[in-house]
Order: structure tokens, then C-alpha cells, then sequence
């Protein structure tokens, strides 16, 4: 085992022009859970992008597991992504499968398990999440609680070993926002790599190990919970808590 789950080196990346990354640097530990905070356009989004290969970086590194190296041009990304798992804040569940295809589809076809091992191995991850009724359901009859929980578990069913969130709770009704976040906190507790964007700061107090600031394409201030929050160094993260927190 290395010594980082993730290590993002001097990664760049622009945009017609216009740079989103500017040679950000981030190191993630096995099983740690890292947040990313930051204002809209800080390149928390653009940068989980290029964790998982679907933006390709503009200079930089982005090492997995001290051997991946997912900005090489030779790297098979298909398999990087078996490793790496993403839910965005829009589900994108299949809309013509169930609850239960959706989450079994993946195994079957990327990893070329049987199909009774993938139902079965759905089926039990969506007793995991408290989703076992809704398995022969279709998406449109699930809350955005329920849906983005399905999306959660279809990822889960590919065994990552590292999961990145993007908002994953800014599409939803307050009141579904806790169902989804307790489904984080689950695997959190159960010791799987987390990489995740939110605007949701009292939870990323609650169980990030380490909270990242972005700023204009940079990781700007990072430490524990209790530092970022309580006592950040820079005046642009306390102007930035300021706003956020009310």
C-alpha cells in the first residue's frame, strides 16, 4: 500500500482560454475523507472531473494509488474508471430500467460478472441503504432523496475504491438532503475513500478528516474540520465562511 490513496500534482486546466485549474495540488490518504469547499467556479467540479478522466488535464499529475497514473496518454482509462467512482448532483439513473437493472447493469457489463451474481450483489446493497422496496421500481417513481441514493449504490456496485461526490445534495429538497448525506456518512464509517464537493458544511465539519478551500483554481487552505472552521489562516477562507454561514 503507498503511501496516498490520490495524489494530484501542479494539475492545470482551462477552458476556452480561461484557466479553472491553476496548478492545484491535493493529497488524499487511504480511507480518508477529504471535502472540498469553495464559491461556484473555484474548479471543485472541473477537478473531480479530472480525477475520474472524463476532462482530460491541460499539465499535471493525478496518481492513484501510488501506481495509476491517470494523465498519462497511455493509460487505460476504461479500467481507471472501475476504480474510481462518481455521483453528480443529477442522478442520471437509466430511465427505462429498474431500480434493481440499474444497479446490476454495470457488473454485468464492464466487469463481466453473471447476472444472479450482479441481482444478487444489487440487492443486497440496496438493503444496505434501506432500498430494498424500491428495487423493481422505476426512477421516475423515487424521490431525488431515493434516486440519488440509487445513483450512490450503482456506483458502490462497481467495488471502487475511491468515490468522488460533485453537489450531490444541491438538486434536492431540504427536506431529502439527510437521507443522502447519512448514506455518505455510512461509508465514511466503513472506511471507503472520499472525495467530495458540498456546500453542505456542517456535514463536511461532521466527517471530513481534512477540508480543502478552493479559490480561483487553487487548494487555497486545507486542515482539520476543527481549524478551517474555527480558526482558518487566510482572510479569503474566513471572508468565505462568513458568507456561507450566515
Amino acid at each position: 500500500m503507498s503511501g496516498s490513496m490520490l495524489e494530484v500534482s501542479g494539475v492545470w486546466k482551462s477552458f476556452e482560454g480561461h484557466p479553472v485549474l491553476r496548478g492545484l495540488d491535493l493529497s488524499i490518504g487511504h480511507h480518508q475523507a477529504v471535502v472540498l469547499i469553495g464559491a461556484s467556479g473555484s474548479g471543485k467540479s472541473t477537478l473531480l472531473r479530472c480525477i475520474n478522466g472524463l476532462v482530460m488535464v491541460d499539465a499535471g499529475r493525478i496518481v492513484l494509488d501510488g501506481e495509476l497514473d491517470i494523465t498519462s496518454f497511455d493509460t487505460d482509462m476504461d479500467a481507471a474508471r472501475r476504480r474510481i467512482g462518481i455521483v453528480f448532483q443529477s442522478y442520471n439513473l437509466f430511465p427505462h430500467m429498474s431500480v434493481l437493472d440499474n444497479v446490476a447493469l454495470a457488473p454485468r457489463k464492464v466487469l463481466g460478472r453473471s447476472k444472479a451474481e450482479c441481482i444478487d450483489t444489487a440487492r443486497a446493497l440496496l438493503a444496505r441503504f434501506g432500498l430494498e422496496s424500491k428495487a423493481g421500481e422505476y426512477p421516475d417513481r423515487l424521490s431525488g432523496g431515493q434516486a440519488q441514493r440509487v445513483a450512490i449504490v450503482r456506483a458502490l456496485a462497481m467495488e471502487p475504491e475511491l468515490m468522488l461526490f460533485d453537489e450531490i445534495t444541491s438538486a434536492l429538497d431540504p427536506l431529502l438532503v439527510g437521507e443522502v448525506l447519512e448514506a455518505v456518512r455510512e461509508l465514511k464509517e466503513s472506511g471507503l475513500t472520499l472525495l467530495m464537493a458540498t456546500h453542505e458544511m456542517g456535514f463536511a465539519r461532521e466527517v471530513a478528516d481534512k477540508v480543502c478551500f478552493l479559490k480561483d483554481g487553487i487548494v487555497l487552505e486545507q486542515g482539520t474540520p476543527e481549524v478551517i472552521f474555527s480558526a482558518p489562516e487566510r482572510e479569503e477562507t474566513r471572508e468565505f465562511l462568513a458568507r456561507v454561514l450566515g
